[in-house]
């Protein structure tokens, strides 16, 4: 499979490896100040760029018919766009908030959690995440779908980086030095405290998945999550 980078920093520095390990081979490494030259020859695309970068990536992606998986956060007004457009074009897309395995199970396990605890109004819900000091956007796109599965099913109406009021669940947002990224949630009552936590001990976790679901995509058209690539049949 040949593959372009959309983004060449740290993260598709890791994906570079992964993806030569694997057999797939690298036809362009675009950075922010690069051309699209050579993207026509990629059978698909992995997009880890910034979020100013992440809609001119994609889009020209499926402009040239090219399937393109996008792992960059902070962008996401413009999503329903790009979605439109994927559409029009019969393309082939998939955006994640993160590609990690371990972190998409995480996402299943904080959904039925928050269905379990619904009822239990004695217990409020606060997220914490932590990032490494480059990372851009606060909180964390992982951070956001976390509290988007509570909010799909409790009361809960919205997330804050600020204090919250009784429907709003509060995310304390962190960037400490050389930290890939640690998320957990929090449902406190008065008398105890349950937890759940996802810790990324390096990128590989991230880059391993886009991998994944880069080969999942090809062949494919329509609008899909990690959760189709990891219910329907990919190669893990």
């Amino acid at each position: 499979m040949k593959i372009a980078l959309l983004g060449y920093g740290k993260m598709g520095k890791v994906i570079e490896r992964i993806a030569l390990e694997r057999g797939h081979k690298i036809v362009l490494k675009k950075d922010h100040d690069s051309s699209f030259e050579g993207l026509e020859n990629a059978d698909v695309a992995i997009d880890f760029s910034v979020p100013d970068s992440a809609v001119e990536n994609i889009s020209a992606c499926l402009n040239k018919g090219i399937p393109v998986i996008s792992g960059t956060t902070g962008w996401l007004t413009d999503y329903p766009k790009m979605v439109e457009l994927c559409n029009a074009k019969n393309g082939s897309f998939i955006y994640g908030s993160n590609f990690s395995l371990g972190v998409n199970v995480f996402f299943e396990l904080n959904e039925y959690l928050a269905k379990m605890m619904a009822n239990l109004k004695q217990y409020k819900v606060s997220m914490e995440e932590i990032h490494h000091t480059q990372k851009l956007d606060a909180p964390s796109g992982t951070a956001i779908t976390l509290a988007e599965g509570v909010i799909k099913h409790t009361d809960y109406a919205n997330w804050t980086l600020e204090t919250p009021i009784s429907n709003e669940i509060h995310i304390e947002a962190k960037r400490i030095e050389n930290i890939p990224g640690t998320h957990s949630i929090f449902y406190d009552s008065e008398v105890d405290q349950i937890e759940i936590k996802h810790t990324a001990h390096s990128r590989e976790g991230f880059a391993l998945g886009a991998v994944i679901a880069a080969e999942w995509l090809v062949g494919k058209k329509g609008v899909f999550t990690m959760k189709d690539v990891l219910f329907n049949g990919s190669k893990l």
